[in-house]
């Protein structure tokens, strides 16, 4: 046994908050790979200082004294991070400990770490309100952790703090400390020795102060609390065998609430995983998003579970060495199938939001990967019988919401279904339909009162362009980009007066969004054609421009005048419900 081993674990000298903050920029601090992401939010990491300085516990840490060369040289560790971008700078980074001096692995504590160091060192963007995921300052502005020195906070607040943590950019700043006392966090270095922050502060400004004697007061606890406390309190785990390291991880994590189940079984996944799994994955991610889909390493992990075990649970023993190793193996098409599979969504015109379910993509992952077409299926002549049967499947499926709820009964029964129809070069739609015929939550059956709330759908609901998908099943998806467009313009419904009409019944027709809003009066076109229609009247349009009705799911000898819109939207209910029912395969 290693000298160093013999070393007692146990509970050692507490440091202080610039001694951890010091030991992580010098890499004396690290993160195992059994580590998960970085979680906290901005809110949080205030609440944590505000905590501090009120003399509040943060609890104890947790590090192992990382001796053996052996580990070093076979096991993945990390840097904590010094910027936080959310999504686009969330990853921990790569530190080769080959050969390196000894140090220590963080194995409780890395949130409430990651956090002093972003709040006393570094910076914190996270994503603006209605702005779409973009690595710049409009949609992630760059922030720093202030103190408002104004005044406490009132008894009230509704975080419940009484110094009040800020983290703010800079054109924040600048509006602010027009009127309030804004102090950089990161500025207390500057004042280590007492001397010195006692000179500061009797040659500062402080007009926009209303409690001079709290400002001064809080400005010495932040200096102490940093510098002088010896607050960070921690075990030190001294065992260099990987396998009780792990144990005690598990043990220490997975029965509290930060640290989710699924978290840990990607932190077990990257520690077995013999590629950089979180690189890995962040790769995989990124290629995903370039597709206008966000999606999570759990959907990753699902994937994989799916494709190669009949227990498709997340449960430890089914990430165990064995069976990431088939995953690691096999990852380069693995990564392939779900990214093709994510171009074929939007080659059908779907995006994150109108992809209501991401668990629906699994299966068809499966398909793509136990067929070995990857190469093949989003090629426009290809596999085109196939590509319509996913995609029907695909939409009854997030028009059905089978995927709500405990989603696993779900995957293993299509998991069954396909596992039994492998290489046949079709997608058994009817197969899937007949396993799931007995279950009418997860049914694929569509009846008549399933059909009559579908059309009731709004524009805007999170579904409807699935809907709209399966009814214009003829369209070509792969090469067109289409837009939800109102057969009879919707203007001209949100401009009528009640004396319009010689009815209120009529009125209350036309003016109830039911009918105008809904996939009654709803069509997909191209952008370019929408565009030119604009606020057309629908009769003068189909005239017009020779429209195909047909095609255009329009029916036949109906008026398309305005003013026989109340007929107009009765037949065509009954020609979409019919459709429907042709498409899925439902008895008329």
């Amino acid at each position: 046994m290693d000298n160093k081993q013999a070393i007692q674990s146990g509970f050692k000298y507490p440091i202080s908050i610039s001694d951890a903050i010091a030991n992580i920029e010098s890499r004396k601090f690290l993160l195992p790979a059994i580590q998960r992401k970085f979680i906290w939010s901005s809110g949080q990491i205030e609440v944590l200082f505000d905590s501090i300085m009120r003399d509040y516990p943060i609890n104890s840490f947790m590090m192992w004294n990382v001796t053996s060369e052996k580990t070093k040289n076979s096991y993945k560790f990390y840097e904590f991070l010094k910027e936080y971008r959310a999504f686009f700078r969330d990853e921990n980074p790569f530190f080769n400990t080959r050969g390196y001096t000894d140090f220590m692995a963080i194995i409780d504590g890395q949130q409430r770490l990651t956090s002093l160091y972003l709040g006393l060192k570094g910076t914190y963007a996270y994503k603006m309100p209605r702005k779409w995921w973009k690595d710049n300052e409009d949609c992630l502005p760059t922030r720093k952790l202030y103190l408002n020195l104004t005044s406490a906070l009132p008894k009230d607040d509704d975080r419940k703090m009484t110094y009040n943590f800020r983290f703010l950019s800079q054109p924040e700043v600048n509006k602010l400390s027009q009127s309030e006392d804004l102090f950089l966090v990161n500025d207390i270095y500057l004042y280590q020795d007492q001397d010195a922050l006692e000179d500061y502060m009797s040659e500062r400004n402080w007009k926009d102060v209303t409690d001079v004697k709290f400002a001064k007061k809080t400005l010495r606890k932040l200096r102490e609390v940093v510098f002088k406390d010896k607050l960070i309190n921690y075990y030190q785990e001294e065992n260099q065998d990987i396998d009780i390291v792990l144990d005690i991880f598990i043990r220490t994590n997975s029965g509290g609430e930060p640290l989710s189940f699924s978290n840990l079984l990607m932190s077990i996944t990257t520690a077995n995983w013999k590629k950089d799994a979180r690189k890995e994955f962040k790769t995989l991610i990124n290629a995903v998003y370039a597709n206008n889909f966000i999606i999570s390493a759990d959907l990753i992990l699902k994937c994989c579970l799916v494709l190669f075990n009949d227990n498709i649970k997340f449960q430890v023993a089914n990430f165990d060495a064995q069976s990431v190793c088939v995953f690691d193996d096999n990852w380069e098409r693995i990564k392939k199938c779900i990214e093709v599979t994510f171009e074929l969504l939007k080659k059908w015109g779907f995006n994150d939001s109108s992809l209501r379910a991401k668990n629906a993509v699994i299966p068809i992952v499966y398909y793509i990967y136990h067929n070995e077409i990857e190469d093949e299926i989003c090629k426009d002549i290809k596999h085109i019988e196939e590509k319509n049967a996913i995609r029907k499947w695909l939409c009854i499926s997030l028009l059905k919401g089978v995927f709500g709820g405990q989603s696993d009964s779900v995957l293993t029964g299509i998991r069954k279904v396909l596992k039994s129809n492998f290489k046949k070069q079709i997608f058994p739609f009817e197969q899937i339909k007949a396993e799931f015929a007995s279950n009418d939550a997860k049914s694929l059956t569509l009846s008549d009162e399933v059909i009559d709330d579908i059309l009731k759908t709004q524009k805007d609901a999170p579904n409807s362009y699935a809907i709209l998908a399966l009814l214009y099943s003829h369209l070509r998806y792969d090469t067109i980009a289409y837009h939800k467009d109102h057969l009879h313009p919707a203007a001209k419904f949100c401009k009528l007066k009640e004396s319009d009409f010689s009815s209120k019944e009529d009125y209350d027709f036309y003016r109830n969004a039911e009918h105008w809003n809904s996939i009654l009066n709803l069509q997909l076109l191209d952008g370019s054609t929408n565009e030119s229609k604009n606020d057309e009247d629908l009769s003068e349009w189909v005239k017009n421009k020779n429209i195909d009705l047909k095609s255009h799911l329009i029916p036949e000898g109906v008026s398309l005048d305005f003013k026989d819109f109340r007929i107009f939207i009765e037949k065509r209910k009954e020609l979409l419900a019919t459709t429907i029912k042709a498409i899925v395969g439902e008895k008329q």
